[in-house]
């Protein structure tokens, strides 16, 4: 599929084209054509759009209180949902990788995938501008909060720590339990928050434990 038929699937007329090739552009493809750069300052760019789009979105049309909104975002913007729009929008077959990269099928690699997604919202945004940006962005991700039957995985402790620093409190997570064999390891972790404990977390690994802790903590607080 050409670029083209994205552009008009998305009902936009872009200016500057090398802006969307750079978008597609993987640090594996740009270093082996010596390109100048790849998508990585594009990618940053756009997910600072994405998430004042989103926040603006839930905070205009939505009454949940702040650790409520916060939640929500952190599922929107995580790495499995920006992978769903970018596959949605087929994004990944625009994607140029360096053939060991190819090989190792980089163009559906899922943190590639989902970073392709930023990249480009960051391309429209200095091509198109922010409203252009922002229309884009409200129609292909608020249909996916308004499905109650769609979730993606939250990095809550993402979610959790930012949360605490808007507030200014601690946090600190703490590793009450280890056990188990070496194989089969459990953990059990509790969440402070000015030491005083808000989640407790079991996994299979200490950021699993951390993820279930922070996810309990932003349950509480969104009461």
């Amino acid at each position: 599929m050409k670029m083209e038929e994205l552009f008009q699937k998305l009902n936009i007329k872009p200016k500057n084209m090398k802006l969307y090739s750079t978008a597609f552009s993987h640090s594996s493809y740009a270093n082996e054509h010596r390109a100048k750069s790849d998508y990585e300052r594009l990618e940053f760019l756009g997910d600072a759009v994405v998430d004042l789009v989103v926040a603006d979105y839930l905070y205009s049309s939505k009454s949940e209180t702040e650790g409520e909104m916060t939640k929500v975002r952190a599922s929107y913007v995580c790495e499995n949902a920006l992978y769903e729009y970018s596959m949605s929008l087929g994004l990944n077959q625009y994607i140029k990788v360096g053939h060991g990269e190819e090989k190792e099928g980089g163009k559906y690699k899922k943190a590639i995938v989902a970073d392709i997604f930023e990249a480009f919202v960051g391309a429209i945004y200095i091509d198109l501008g922010y409203a252009t940006a922002r229309k884009i962005v409200l129609n292909i991700i608020v249909p996916y909060i308004e499905d109650p039957n769609i979730t993606f995985f939250s990095d809550y402790k993402s979610a959790l720590q930012e949360y605490v620093q808007t507030e200014q409190r601690s946090l600190f997570y703490d590793l009450v339990e280890e056990s188990g064999p070496a194989h089969d390891r459990t953990f059990k972790v509790d969440v402070k928050i000015d030491d005083i404990v808000y989640g407790k977390g079991v996994g299979n690994s200490k950021k699993e434990a951390e993820q279930e802790a922070a996810k309990e903590a932003l349950e509480k607080l969104a009461v």
